[in-house]
């Protein structure tokens, strides 16, 4: 029994050692990150304390420092939130208690200690008027107090507005709104636990305090539950079942208080005479009891000590790695900003170092060497790859040659290379046309090519060196003229290179090229493709051995009309060309089958045709007309169309050529395309990038490194020495930080998640003046049944105790 005595003193010991260490720095780290105002981004553990405008928050801070020191009234009290921060001291002499002493300090008076609690309470509302007017306005900024007693334990509490309905004064409509977005701002950050103070005169299942803490906390996780004026509910009522935790449910749970009422403030009532008395009312009413021994406003004090110790201890992992990685961010920030340099030589050195560390970090951005390089899409030199591969180069293999040319094109090219008479092999002439006409195609997508690489380079020096040149925005505006003009410099002598390449495959088309077909290859080729297709497609012919004759009166008609077509170079007017139909229409009785396909019907005539003086009155001059006498009839020609295309039909010979000059134009096209997907980057490279790399450092110089120039391009704007300012107080800050967190003990580090409130031995001061009970006694082995465990994650748990 001894020896478990002795174990549970000694853990009672490391508990308040632990609370003594760990939130005193906690605190320390607050006051520090203060100075930042709400620049700061750092979450550290902070106790609020949330609830209804007179609610009985303001008596329940009072409690637990044991003084009168918070502004007071039937109105709103709390305007700005007051950071208190409770600091335990020791007693200059334990066997006199006059000896001790309390103070408080305020963060905006340093060093300025108020030992009257009188003084405070009016610096608080003086302080509250100085930012918002002493007409019920509220404001977001804090008031930091520190409270110095040995009658404390080590807390830190936010005292938070009050939620109000209706507004008065100067405030807003929607002061309800503004108050609630105030308190969420603090309340639902996961390092913030939650003290929801409900009075007990109201209904406590609609209580705002909780509401809004669910909201925050739907877990149930970070909050506790106080419930004040117990002694002055409604006859027969009480609120065991809510501090037992069986209406809302809080891993946390409940604290019933019971503070002075405004009687007893008026009489200047001592909060020493009201715990004795909140004492005397748990444990003479028999439905508290039971529960006396956990309820009062010491064993608030002695809850709120215990789970803000390991609060911190499982945040401080966490904490430790976002200042050190905010150290290193704002460090680099702030290196990125530089020193000020007013000196000429200082000025001349610098822009001669920002000249040099550009054109080097240009140069390696486009060679894949960037210290910066980007996971997460292609930059630099890697684009430059992509826009020639990936691009250029596959467009140019997707474009068939033939693709716009259809087979009259070719027909035609063909038959008009052959002058007035019929060619006995496929002339070249046509295919270097149509040749020099696809190599033509080429031209747009190379200087398309160039001017994609010219556009990326100008994206890269954009991007170049961004944080060392935003401090001197009229000497990034002149690099960029600079560069800018250099690279237009750059782009025009690779175009007109890109105009020579072009022009150089149209000039000379090399036939005697070993990729080349040939027209022998390319004849054997066209006559294997037309065998092929011939028979799976036949096509109906004329038996051989019939004579026209003694063909059908259509196919003699068709035959005539493709002879003589052909006799005249192988074109027909569209006129002449008529459907079989008509062609095959017969004539009357009266005619001889020799005058039913004669010359007349070649030209379009018909038993229909009108006589010839019809012709003569009805026909223009120049049209083809018949005169016809009863001997003899007279032919006239009809004046040839402006526009000839060839027949329809292809001939054998024609099928040929046309097949032959297709494998002719893919074969050398492949060819150019290959040289010009090769060539055309590497002029892009040698006249616009690699210029650029090698020259760019040089025309910096010779622009820019002037002395008449200096103090104008190196002036910074108002907001970078802001900036840098802001970021040197930063830096200060983490830094303090930082140092601040080494001072933690080592055994800080391991925590697991949760809670574990089973040691009721945290050092819990005597008020002095009160009697001993079991409530106050601090060596006592009783354990709180406040205990969340790692493995309950349902807010509405069911408790064993409060």
């Amino acid at each position: 029994m001894a020896e478990e005595s002795s174990t549970s003193n000694a853990a009672a010991a490391e508990a308040a050692s632990l609370g003594h260490s760990v939130i005193p720095i906690v605190n320390k780290l607050q006051d520090i990150f203060a100075q930042l105002g709400s620049q700061s981004t750092i979450e550290l553990p902070q106790v609020a304390v949330v609830g209804s405008q007179s609610s009985g928050k303001s008596s329940v801070l009072e409690a637990l420092v044991g003084r009168d020191f918070l502004p007071r009234g039937s109105d709103i009290c709390t305007r700005r939130p007051l950071v208190l921060q409770l600091l335990q001291t020791k007693p200059n002499n334990p066997n006199d208690a006059a000896g001790d002493q309390e103070w408080g300090e305020f963060l905006h008076h340093p060093g300025k200690r108020f030992f009257d609690f009188n003084e405070i309470r009016r610096e608080i509302q003086a302080e509250t008027e100085r930012e918002v007017g002493a007409n019920k306005g509220i404001s977001d900024k804090q008031i930091r107090l520190k409270i110095f007693s040995p009658n404390v334990l080590d807390i830190t509490l936010v005292d938070l507005p009050g939620i109000t309905k209706v507004p008065v004064g100067d405030q807003p409509s929607d002061i309800e709104a503004r108050i609630r977005t105030m308190i969420m701002s603090y309340i639902k950050l996961p390092s913030c636990l939650i003290l929801a103070v409900t009075p007990a005169n109201s209904d406590l299942a609609n209580s705002d305090a909780l509401q809004i803490a669910g909201n925050a906390d739907p877990d149930g996780y970070r909050t506790i539950g106080v419930i004040t004026k117990l002694d002055i509910m409604d006859r027969g009522t009480d609120a065991r079942n809510f501090l037992l935790g069986k209406v809302i449910p809080l891993r946390l749970g409940y604290v019933g208080v019971v503070n002075r009422c405004q009687e007893d403030i008026m009489t200047n009532r001592s909060i020493k005479d009201a715990l004795v008395a909140e004492e005397k009312f748990f444990r003479s009413r028999p439905v508290y009891s039971d529960l006396a021994d956990r309820c009062g406003v010491p064993q608030l004090a002695k809850k709120l000590n215990q789970i803000l110790v390991q609060h911190i201890k499982t945040l401080l992992p966490g904490l430790k790695s976002r200042i050190s990685a905010a150290l290193l961010s704002v460090a680099k920030e702030h290196a990125s900003y530089g020193e000020i340099t007013e000196s000429q030589a200082g000025m001349s050195a610098l822009l001669l170092n920002i000249l040099s560390k550009y054109s080097e970090a240009f140069s390696s951005m486009i060679e894949g060497k960037n210290e910066e390089m980007s996971t997460s899409e292609l930059s630099g030199g890697a684009r430059i790859h992509y826009i020639f591969q990936n691009i250029f180069v596959k467009s140019l293999e997707e474009v068939d040659p033939c693709e716009d040319l259809t087979d009259d094109d070719i027909r035609t090219a063909i038959q008009n290379a052959t002058g007035p008479k019929s060619a006995l092999f496929v002339p070249e002439v046509p295919f270097e046309v149509l040749i020099r006409r696809q190599i033509a195609r080429l031209m747009e997508p190379s200087f398309q090519c160039a001017r994609f690489i010219y556009d990326e380079l100008i994206k890269m020096s954009h991007r170049c060196m961004v944080n060392e040149l935003q401090r001197f925005p009229i000497l990034r505006k002149r690099m960029d003229e600079v560069i800018g003009h250099f690279l237009r410099q750059g782009l025009e002598p690779s175009e007109i290179m890109i105009g020579h390449i072009i022009d150089m495959e149209m000039d000379y088309i090399n036939t005697s090229h070993p990729n080349f077909i040939g027209g022998s290859k390319a004849v054997e080729i066209a006559l294997q493709q037309v065998k092929s297709s011939r028979i799976a497609a036949p096509v109906p012919r004329l038996k051989e051995g019939v004579d026209l004759e003694k063909a059908p009166n259509s196919e003699r008609s068709l035959k005539s009309r493709a002879i003589l077509a052909r006799s005249v170079g192988g074109f027909v007017p569209d006129q002449v060309v008529r459907p079989a139909q008509e062609v095959e229409k017969t004539t009357t009785s009266g005619s001889n089958v020799g005058s039913s396909w004669g010359i007349s019907s070649i030209f379009g005539g018909s038993d229909n045709r009108p006589s010839v003086k019809d012709n003569f009155i009805s026909k223009p001059f120049g049209d083809p007309v018949q005169s016809m006498d009863h001997d003899f009839s007279m032919i006239y020609l009809r004046e040839p169309p402006s526009v000839l295309r060839p027949l329809e039909t292809h001939s054998d010979q024609e099928t040929i050529e046309i097949a032959v000059t297709k494998l002719l134009l893919r074969s050398y096209y492949d060819i150019v395309r290959k040289n010009i997907e090769d060539s055309i980057p590497k002029a892009i490279m040698h006249f616009l990038v690699n210029q650029t790399k090698r020259d760019l450092h040089n025309v910096f110089i010779e622009k820019l490194y002037r002395d008449n120039l200096l103090e104008e391009m190196l002036q910074e704007p108002d907001e970078i020495a802001t900036k840098r300012k802001r970021t040197r107080e930063t830096l200060r800050v983490l830094q303090q930080a930082s140092k601040t967190l080494e001072e933690l003990p080592l055994d800080t580090e391991t925590v697991e998640r949760g809670y574990s409130l089973g040691t009721d031995q945290t050092g819990l001061p005597r008020i002095h003046g009160l009697p001993t009970s079991s409530m106050y006694n601090t060596s006592s082995g009783s354990t709180d049944s406040y205990t969340t465990s790692p493995n309950s994650r349902s807010r509405y748990a069911s408790h064993s105790g409060v």
